[in-house]
């Protein structure tokens, strides 16, 4: 089953998850809500503290999300990469750059290389769930984040 991710006009907001619309704060610079599920952040509106119910927690020094929900986050040796959120463990590229896998979801990109734009869902399963939607929504975002860090330090 393939899942198309639809962007804005511009081509930098992600906007959809197949079915799931993501919505924008006023600024349009931040999500608010992801499907039904509305989006809050801590007191400085820096990172993302909630999705819904399930409740986000980081590293107190370098930022790197611990837990999301019941689910706990693993991440490479030197934390330059998450290796697995809950259940589903992720892949990488063969230069580490990019998310090529959750779980069962494949991610592909671009001609470019720099925006997911489908993901295939391997198997006999015909939607995604909600636990798959949420893994690929963070992933996809903690992704966008930390691109978007590294070009400001540039």
């Amino acid at each position: 089953m393939d899942i198309e991710l639809t962007y804005d006009m511009l081509g930098n907001r992600l906007r959809k998850i197949g079915d799931a619309t993501i919505a924008y704060d006023q600024l349009g610079n931040r999500p608010c809500a992801l499907g039904t599920w509305a989006l809050e952040y801590d007191r400085l509106g820096t990172r993302l503290r909630r999705v819904g119910d399930v409740q986000i927690t980081y590293s107190r020094w370098a930022g790197l999300p611990l837990t999301v929900g019941q689910w706990s986050c693993e991440h490479s040796k030197l934390a330059s990469r998450l290796l697995r959120i809950g259940p589903y463990e992720l892949g990488y590229d063969h230069l580490g750059s990019r998310v090529r896998a959750i779980g069962a979801l494949e991610i592909f990109y671009d001609r470019l290389g720099s925006r997911p734009h489908r993901v295939r869902l391997s198997g006999e399963v015909v939607s995604l769930s909600d636990d798959l939607l949420l893994a690929l929504f963070l992933v996809l975002y903690w992704q966008e984040q930390a691109a978007s860090s590294a070009s400001r330090r540039e």
